[in-house]
């Protein structure tokens, strides 16, 4: 026998129109009548008509959930962070990973705009402004992380530039001048900004950039490696680096361990994108904090605002939301004493 919408309601003491706002995540149900409907719900193992559902309110109660890969450590906490709040309305999230393929992300935001999602939060390449607004056309986009050009959807992004010169200022004011950096590539704004904040960082205190110390690629564990065995083998007068490319630290560290190179006596080293592994290692690594949980808190907020007006404010379109971030010292870098 098939169970019901009144099955539940009857059986949590509430009616029809309740029992389905509690069901659908309503700001309107208290938590108590919620959990009292959830409750009944999974104790009779309703399953809602999803499609039916859909038909009635025009409404798939589906978020997308676009990113680039599952190693960057800011991507799991968005996803967390996503995940419950959409659970919270009534949402169910569709997670698809890309590994920042341009061609597939354009597949992904094409299928999600196929199966009427209500919303997405895109962490991409910046390359498919397209496809971002023909999906905005019928559904709500939020841009995380990454800004797309040409993209009519709000951006929420970390405040790269001062995280930069976060980093790269307190290297120097412990006396170390020939600063290595591997970063991301050009065309991600994260890769153009934390550039210019390294940059920005040594003209202040009279120091050139030496090309010769810069390492930009792909934000792969591989890059990272392959970067830091570069750097070793051809700038020797390196005392410090800033590690600005994410997912290339998982290459970094491993590497300076097996060259044998001593943090911080050797090299002194701050990391961007904090996460526990960082806190962990040994000797604690000095990392910039880029607020993952609040970059996430904000687009949603903004999505959850374009499904319940139905559309985007035209003071939101292509707006930037920025994000600060926060050094977090430990025991990654020491005083340069000038004789290296």
């Amino acid at each position: 026998m098939t169970v019901t919408l009144i099955d539940v309601a009857n059986a949590a003491g509430v009616s029809r129109s309740t029992a389905s706002r509690a069901l659908s995540g309503s700001a309107l149900i208290s938590p108590q009548t919620r959990a009292a409907v959830q409750e009944a719900a999974r104790k009779l193992q309703y399953r809602p008509n999803r499609a039916a559902s859909a038909l009635r309110s025009r409404r798939s109660h589906l978020i997308g959930l676009v990113m680039n890969n599952l190693l960057n450590a800011s991507f799991h906490t968005v996803a967390e962070v996503v995940q419950k709040r959409a659970s919270d309305k009534g949402f169910q999230v569709i997670l698809c990973i890309t590994d920042a393929d341009v061609s597939r992300e354009r597949d992904v935001l094409e299928m999600l705009a196929e199966h009427g999602v209500d919303g997405t939060i895109v962490i991409g390449s910046g390359r498919n402004a397209t496809a971002t607004n023909d999906l905005l056309s019928g559904s709500a986009v939020v841009n995380l992380i990454r800004s797309v050009e040409g993209s009519k959807a709000p951006n929420v992004l970390a405040d790269d530039i001062d995280g930069a010169m976060f980093a790269t200022r307190h290297l120097l004011a412990l006396g170390h001048r020939n600063i290595g950096y591997i970063g991301g590539t050009d065309d991600a704004t994260s890769g153009r900004e934390r550039f210019e904040g390294y940059r920005r960082a040594l003209a202040e205190y009279g120091v050139e950039v030496d090309e010769s110390l810069v390492r930009k690629g792909s934000f792969t564990t591989h890059f990272g490696a392959e970067a830091i065995g570069s750097l070793l083998d051809h700038a020797p007068k390196m005392t410090a680096l800033y590690a600005a490319n994410h997912e290339a630290v998982f290459g970094i560290l491993p590497t300076l361990v097996g060259r044998g190179v001593s943090i911080p006596n050797e090299l002194s080293l701050v990391c961007h994108e904090d996460m526990p592994w960082l806190e962990m290692w040994q000797p604690a690594i000095t990392t910039i904090d880029n607020g993952a949980v609040q970059l996430a808190n904000v687009a949603m907020d903004l999505l959850f605002q374009q499904i319940d007006s139905g559309k985007l404010g035209k003071e939101d379109q292509g707006r930037a939301y920025r994000i600060g971030s926060t050094l977090i010292e430990r025991n990654s870098c020491a005083p340069h004493d000038g004789g290296h």
